[in-house]
């Protein structure tokens, strides 16, 4: 069994975040075994990094997420009286299952159900923006760009710009020789994302110079495609739908703009929390939307009803890690859009 899947300790699920390891001996060691690239990736990463040798990128990729590993602990560093606080609307900087698992080698965005329509939206509208929110190393962005979307209409959001960095460093990149614009800070946070409702016309604002941004508010009603994937099933219920609202402000208002994802969920028909005793690597009671759920707050709730079409659908997933540490269960994730009309 992984060190600290299970805990005595009784957590609120509606004021925890994420209460994730607190020092090293609560926090499963890095495991090289579940490192895996599927032809795909490995095509991606070789070409993005110059390494063409399978065990030199194994090397480099281990490497960065050793560091990677250690220094969010050492950011983590807060009791669990301030993790329940409210004032604390996102994790600091934890010791990520995600980058323990080696998550950030999958290609998710562009593996997407929606990626063929977000693709095709550049080809009819050049000057779209992109937005990631919750971009960690930035991979999906990487390949979004290889892929057609100009470097200078993306944007990259997360927490800490640790991650950011970290992603150079994957990339053996700079910012020089990778000049996307990347914003540090949590958009549940009005310095970084001012509440509003979302646009149905188009802002007065003039679209913003994205080099010069230090908060996401200019983007308000001018960003096109918004992608945020494993990030939503770290929030309570109430701040999932504060999040949606918070992304919804950005869209800009025209038919086939889009916010997409993906993010762990589990079986059944009804939303809840995942049960206590499938035991991940956290220490707390993740909430979950059913497909269900998940439609009717975005379509009648986040937005005016009848105005977004939501298309959202579980999908079952390997979890070697988990079942290396001894669980069995079974592993979703839910796979969403939400698309203007």
């Amino acid at each position: 069994m992984l060190p600290g899947c299970k805990t005595s300790r009784t957590v609120n699920p509606h004021s925890v975040i994420m209460a994730m390891f607190q020092d090293d001996d609560m926090r499963p060691p890095l495991d090289e075994t579940l490192y895996q690239l599927d032809e795909p990736a490995a095509s991606f990463f070789k070409s993005q990094t110059g390494i063409q040798d399978d065990e030199e990128l194994k090397a480099h990729v281990l490497d960065v997420q050793k560091q990677a590993y250690k220094v969010d602990l050492i950011a983590s560093r807060i009791s669990l009286n301030e993790l329940n606080n409210e004032s604390h609307s996102f994790p600091q900087f934890y010791g990520y299952p995600c980058i323990r698992r080696f998550a950030f080698l999958r290609l998710t965005c562009s593996s997407h159900p929606a990626y063929k329509s977000v693709v095709q939206l550049r080809q009819d509208k050049p000057d779209a923006m992109f937005l990631d929110v919750g971009c960690c190393f930035g991979v999906d962005l990487r390949k979004v760009v290889i892929d057609g979307w100009p470097v200078e209409n993306c944007v990259a959001t997360d927490i800490l710009k640790g991650f950011w960095e970290y992603g150079h460093k994957l990339f053996r990149s700079s910012t020089e020789t990778f000049p996307l614009t990347f914003v540090e800070g949590d958009v549940l946070k009005p310095d970084i994302l001012f509440p509003r409702k979302p646009f149905y016309d188009n802002p007065d604002s003039p679209r913003p110079v994205l080099s010069s941004l230090s908060s996401l508010t200019p983007l308000q009603g001018h960003v096109s495609v918004i992608h945020a994937s494993a990030l939503f099933h770290i929030f309570s219920e109430d701040k999932q739908r504060k999040l949606a609202r918070q992304l919804a402000t950005l869209l800009l208002p025209e038919a086939g703009s889009v916010i997409f994802g993906s993010h762990i969920s589990k079986a059944g028909p009804e939303k809840g929390f995942r049960n206590a005793d499938e035991c991940l690597p956290t220490k707390f009671l993740m909430f979950c939307h059913s497909p269900d759920s998940w439609k009717e707050l975005w379509d009648g709730d986040i937005f005016e009803k009848g105005t977004v079409a939501v298309d959202a659908r579980l999908k079952q997933v390997d979890r070697p890690d988990l079942q290396m540490a001894g669980v069995d269960l079974e592993f979703f994730v839910l796979e969403w859009s939400v698309t203007r009309l």
